[in-house]
């Protein structure tokens, strides 16, 4: 927060030349590693900007330190810490931090989802045609025509699309009903493994999405099987 609409600092590009990271990304990364490293010495981590470590103890942390880096960098606001704790069955613990709404999404398997202390449960509209959806676009030329294309066959069956650039916030919002339904390909682990959590304790159906690259989708279960014909 410090930083945010500051002079940007240490701004590289990974996989493309819109495919950003920042220090704000390396500095918030390396806080949670030194967290747990301190607080949890024989967990494992996979985070974003490349730091892992192999687990002694079954569970592994998986974080993203800035979901929404271009977001962060243009001074838009969708941008969160997406943090999840897994073990050898999937999630066990999620938690999603939004900053500049202050807002904190969490998800423990089992014990439900929460934002705040409000309990939250994903909304059901009356049928695909009145859902609305949130997607999201991949950085490479082709994969971004392949989406505009799948794009096309989407949009006249659904109320409307949404993209704010931040996967973990797009699913959290599917559980707290700001929007019923998300679906996108081109995922990292990072990005979904904390609020896949959050939907699915929020009485949400999470599907992987079949072929390459890696997709997902997410939403109430009653419109699951119609979206899923649409985007899988």
């Amino acid at each position: 927060m410090e930083r945010y609409e500051g002079p940007a600092s240490g701004v590289e590009r990974k996989s493309s030349r819109t495919d950003m990271v920042s220090d704000a990304d390396r500095d918030a990364e390396e806080l949670v590693r030194d967290l747990l490293a301190a607080e949890r010495p024989d967990d494992g981590l996979l985070a974003e900007e490349g730091s892992a470590s192999e687990a002694a103890s079954g569970r592994r942390w998986v974080v993203d330190p800035l979901d929404g880096t271009t977001n962060y960098l243009y001074g838009f606001p969708a941008w969160n810490v997406s943090v999840a704790l897994e073990d050898g069955q999937g999630s066990l613990v999620g938690v999603v931090h939004d900053p500049l709404r202050g807002e904190t999404f969490t998800a423990v398997r089992g014990a439900g989802a929460w934002l705040g202390e409000r309990r939250l449960e994903v909304r059901a509209p009356s049928g695909l045609d009145t859902t609305l959806v949130a997607t999201g676009f991949g950085y490479s030329p082709e994969r971004r025509a392949a989406q505009a294309e799948l794009l096309t066959r989407v949009l006249p069956h659904v109320r409307d699309i949404r993209r704010a650039g931040a996967a973990a916030l797009d699913l959290c919002w599917v559980a707290a009903g700001r929007v019923d339904a998300y679906y996108e390909r081109g995922l990292n682990h990072w990005d979904w493994a904390a609020a896949s959590l959050v939907v699915s304790e929020a009485g949400g159906e999470v599907r992987e999405l079949p072929g390459d690259p890696f997709g997902l989708m997410a939403s109430a279960p009653e419109i699951a099987d119609g979206l899923y014909a649409l985007v899988g």
